[in-house]
């Protein structure tokens, strides 16, 4: 018995060791520059603070300083979002090239070979990549120098080991030029891209990049956040059933619990963000498509 213990300890560890090895990939070696335009750098500023904002626009220093991630379980350990100003000294975006961060947005694969799934957009159009790095460039004052860090991410070695084992790339996906124009499915590239899915499906840890529609518990609410003071909060159903979701919202009613904050029977809770920056079709396009989905029945508790 204690052979078989010693010899399934070994096993575990090379695993371990073999999982670990394989946690570096390729990054790329493609040559790509972003285009410059006045356009580009509105549309750049606008996608930035409704998606990067999330996580790495602190409030207290209003720039892009990043933040401690608070949904991070403590056994897995303690988990900063990156500086993104133009920091010589802590500042990540002066160390990428213009196609390093658009392939980390694709596959989720760092500069370093790290594989970072919570900034995964592998359907995010060249146009909106585009548009971002030429903002994250700009002399916007959220961008300006700022050597203050959150912090210094840790990861205990189980969650090193669940990093490593869920480090699955998504091959870079090519010819999705510019986003929709039809408004549904307008909606759900933002649905997708604004990260609205990550939050108000089932599980954080079994989000569907690729096919996000195709995420357990699809936009059907129920998982745990970490609102303010830490205290626990449960992501809303967003389908159109009209018991336990938002079938029962109107457009304005949509619109001003995504500007707002105020929903028809209750004030938004964070970490919802206040998308101040989508234009007024944009928020229409995401009403629509929302009101395409199955209405699911799931009575989220604790919003």
């Amino acid at each position: 018995m204690k052979k078989l213990k010693w010899i399934t300890g070994i096993s575990l560890l090379m695993a371990i060791i073999i999982i670990g090895c394989k946690t570096r990939f390729d990054t790329t070696k493609a040559s790509f520059t972003a285009v410059r335009s006045s356009e580009a750098l509105e549309r750049g500023k606008e996608l930035a603070f409704s998606i990067c904002a999330g996580c790495h626009y602190n409030r207290t220093t209003k720039e892009f300083t990043g933040n401690k991630i608070e949904d991070i379980p403590a056994i897995a350990g303690t988990v900063y979002s990156a500086n993104l100003t133009h920091s010589k000294t802590v500042g990540v975006t002066s160390r990428y090239s213009d196609a390093e961060i658009r392939h980390l947005l694709k596959t989720g694969v760092a500069r370093d070979g790290r594989f970072l799934s919570y900034m995964l957009r592998p359907n995010m159009a060249e146009e909106d990549i585009n548009a971002i790095i030429v903002y994250l460039r700009s002399d916007d004052p959220a961008l300006a120098a700022n050597n203050t860090t959150a912090g210094v991410t840790h990861f205990t070695f189980i969650g090193k080991a669940f990093m490593d084992m869920h480090a699955k790339p998504i091959p870079d996906k090519q010819g999705i030029n510019g986003p929709p124009t039809d408004p549904v499915a307008l909606g759900y590239y933002l649905v997708d891209n604004l990260g609205c899915f990550h939050c108000h499906s089932k599980s954080l840890t079994q989000l569907n990049y690729e096919t996000p529609d195709q995420t357990k518990g699809y936009l059907a609410g129920g998982i745990k956040l970490k609102g303010e003071q830490g205290r626990e909060i449960r992501a809303s159903n967003i389908t159109p059933d009209k018991a336990t979701g938002i079938g029962n919202y109107t457009r304005e009613d949509f619109r001003k619990a995504l500007v707002d904050g105020r929903a028809p029977s209750r004030e938004l809770k964070p970490p919802m963000p206040k998308f101040k920056m989508l234009k007024e079709q944009e928020i229409d396009a995401i009403y629509a498509y929302l009101q395409t989905v199955a209405p699911k029945y799931h009575n989220v508790k604790n919003m």
